[in-house]
């Protein structure tokens, strides 16, 4: 988390489908708070996706990376197009920029909104508000592995997990500290999810780092799940937990099951985020690009919003941040029909509206 800077530089990758649409609306919102919060801010535009790669099969060039690290924040839409076989893009653009910002904590905000349904009978917004740190930039992500004698019956296929000490101990530490600030009035904890009765060196590694780090923090309490059992509890007692701090794969893993007990991944928001000094952070709504709804006005820009408070939050603006999620459980517990694309009520852009009008 940085403090405040006198003008907020903010890349916009609208990217594909109706990612476009829904940033155009966490945009507007984002210049709305602006001028009541007097926060001067700088929206430059940058055509990386699906359509320009079918062009010119160009995803995200040196040049542009050169460029993105003149800016804190990037505000991005969506990656995913139809006539792009599946990770192509994902790979080139979303994990590129991972790696090539380190952006090494993945930060998923778990928050039921009012009037948004869950799947949990009888759970209540005030049940389900933890967040999940998720480290981002190691473990099977990191592409090391291969195959020999692909395509016969002795096909061997490898993928190793990669953790190393710096790289564990900086998500850790970032996660008591995030669980130290976030303060949450029903205690502060910090539940360590992995696999160490199974994943006995990588995970060993990391329960060590945890227990080690633990000892600076003696306000925050930690407590410790295998990933299965997180899971089950997760879905059973969604109120018990504050903040998860997990590895990358299981991290991937729980946050969709996070986001479906918010009410689906429309209403999900994360960032992926280096927090050092000069760290170029980006902010993204979880719901894919959903081309079927491209260009009609339907599509529920409530995650982008949310992304776009996300990005205040760690930019220092907290109390801009506050205003962004104050008027959305506004919105979704008094206005909206449902959170479901064409159902909801309104348009995008009038949903849009409504937000910057209940800032």
């Amino acid at each position: 988390m940085t403090t405040p800077n006198n003008k907020l530089k903010i890349a916009v990758i609208g990217g594909d489908g109706t990612g476009p649409e829904v940033v155009d609306e966490a945009v507007k919102v984002l210049k709305a708070v602006g001028q009541l919060e007097k926060i001067e801010m700088q929206f430059d535009y940058f055509a990386i996706g699906g359509d320009r790669y079918l062009k010119t099969g160009k995803t995200v060039t040196d040049e542009e990376i050169t460029q993105l690290r003149g800016y804190s924040s990037i505000l991005l839409g969506a990656i995913g197009h139809p006539d792009v076989a599946p990770g192509i893009l994902e790979k080139a653009i979303l994990l590129r920029l991972r790696f090539e910002f380190d952006q090494y904590i993945n930060l998923r905000p778990v928050k039921l909104f009012p009037g948004v349904e869950t799947p949990l009978k009888d759970k209540k917004p005030e049940d389900i508000d933890f967040v999940v740190v998720r480290e981002n930039t190691e473990d099977l992500y990191t592409g090391i592995g291969g195959c020999m004698k692909k395509g016969t019956p002795d096909e061997v296929a490898t993928q190793t997990a990669v953790y190393t000490r710096k790289g564990t101990e900086r998500c850790i530490r970032w996660a008591f500290e995030y669980t130290r600030k976030r303060n949450n009035p029903k205690g502060k904890m910090l539940t360590l999810v992995a696999k160490t009765n199974v994943l006995t060196f990588g995970h060993d590694l990391w329960q060590r780092t945890f227990q080690e780090i633990a000892h600076e923090f003696p306000d925050v309490k930690t407590d410790y799940n295998n990933v299965d059992a997180c899971c089950m509890w997760m879905v059973k007692n969604p109120e018990y937990y504050d903040v998860i701090v997990t590895t990358n794969m299981f991290g991937d893993i729980i946050t969709d099951l996070a986001g479906m007990l918010q009410g689906g991944m429309g209403v999900a928001a994360g960032g992926n985020i280096n927090p050092e000094p000069n760290g170029c952070s980006m902010y993204e709504p979880m719901g894919g690009s959903a081309p079927k709804y491209t260009g009609k006005n339907v599509i529920n820009p409530i995650a982008a919003v949310s992304a776009a408070a996300l990005l205040l939050e760690q930019e220092g603006y907290t109390l801009a941040a506050q205003r962004i999620i104050k008027s959305i459980m506004f919105i979704t517990g008094h206005k909206m029909k449902s959170q479901a694309a064409g159902k909801m009520g309104y348009g995008t852009r009038e949903i849009g509206d409504l937000l910057c009008e209940n800032l």
